[in-house]
């Protein structure tokens, strides 16, 4: 008995397909051909994931054409008309709880020195010092990295002047920004402006983690890590799961800021990292209209101390309405000319120097 092309038609109208209809109706049978008992024919799928949904349909329309009295082979081909569906991008989530780490501090790949800037409280302009450092670094010919670890507050997406979103290819390794020589990565870049850190501490310790060992830092010299005030899980997790050349100690000269700074130094000794010096931040004012030098914080209180600790003095840093005006507008002053542009590359020469930075 000679099979017809009309049987094998009506056999597939009765192949029903997942999202309703059938090989049929659905206008799916491409390049039908009945030779004898030989039977061929392509299913055509809109995109090659629904051809693979249909194998069982394949499968169902092949038994179903066998069963025709006079057919002796059933030839069937699953194919699509469409491109595969773009996977969709690939999602980074920042703030996972850490991951074990075994074997004591580590090393950050490409990264020759690490210095954390800490402060014992907040105002005495920490983030300002570490932007301006680190630019000042940069101009001296270091290759520098900037890690903005103040996840509650992070300042320098602002300071540096950068707003766009890092990328990440394939959800896990971050691309970080580059400012004013400067290769840097801030928690800010990943929020909107205005919306706030809600996270205990192990998203926090989490956060940082992925921030020092998933940023494709590429080849530094120096990367400065700006850390938020006090002596919290930020400090803890820095100094127990990184090898830093050392911190740096930011305070003002007036007492009640070196009481707190002194809280950061014992920190770090018992942590047992490296003090690699103090700064005396808003050291002196200049009034721009007579020149007189004033001392609204007091002065020279943080060198007394450092030399009371037997820790090197790295400098005085002058309080100036530019400052201020400069990391407002995203250009930090140490990347001009000036006093305190002069200052920060006095700074960073005594780093170089000394072989910390």
């Amino acid at each position: 008995m000679t099979v017809t092309r009309d049987q094998v038609m009506g056999v597939l109208a009765g192949v029903t397909v997942p999202e309703g209809g059938s090989l049929v109706s659905r206008d799916m049978i491409r390049a039908l051909t009945v030779e004898g008992g030989l039977i061929r024919f392509v299913i055509e799928a809109a995109t090659p994931d629904d051809a693979r949904a249909l194998a069982p349909v394949q499968a169902q329309a092949e038994t179903a054409l066998r069963a025709l009295a006079g057919v002796t082979s059933v030839q069937v081909v699953l194919t699509a008309h469409g491109p595969a569906a773009k996977p969709a991008a690939p999602s980074l989530k920042i703030g996972q709880h850490p991951t074990p780490q075994q074997g004591g501090p580590q090393r950050i790949t490409g990264v020759d020195r690490i210095i954390a800037v800490a402060s014992g409280k907040g105002g005495v302009g920490k983030s300002t010092v570490s932007s301006n450092l680190a630019v000042a670094l940069a101009r001296q010919g270091r290759r520098v990295g900037l890690l903005d670890a103040d996840i509650y507050g992070p300042s320098q997406p602002r300071m540096m002047g950068v707003s766009k979103r890092p990328a990440s290819p394939d959800g896990k390794i971050i691309e970080p920004l580059h400012a004013h020589g400067v290769t840097m990565m801030s928690i800010g870049l990943m929020l909107k402006e205005d919306e706030a850190v809600i996270w205990r501490g192990p998203m926090i310790m989490g956060a940082l983690q992925q921030l020092l060992t998933q940023v494709d830092w590429g080849r530094l010299d120096v990367l400065i890590v700006d850390l938020p005030p006090g002596t919290g899980d930020i400090q803890l997790t820095l100094c127990q799961r990184t090898q830093l050349t050392g911190a740096i100690v930011v305070s003002t000269p007036q007492d009640v800021a070196l009481l707190d700074a002194r809280k950061a130094l014992d920190m770090f000794q018992k942590l047992k990292t490296p003090v690699l010096g103090l700064i005396e931040n808003m050291s002196t004012y200049i009034c721009p209209n007579c020149g007189h030098e004033a001392h609204i914080f007091g002065h020279g209180g943080v060198a007394a101390e450092a030399a009371k600790l037997d820790l090197p003095f790295l400098g005085e840093i002058p309080l100036a309405l530019e400052v201020r005006v400069a990391g407002d507008s995203g250009t930090p002053i140490a990347a001009g000319d000036g006093t305190v542009a002069e200052a920060y590359a006095r700074l960073a020469h005594r780093l170089i120097a000394g072989g910390m930075a």
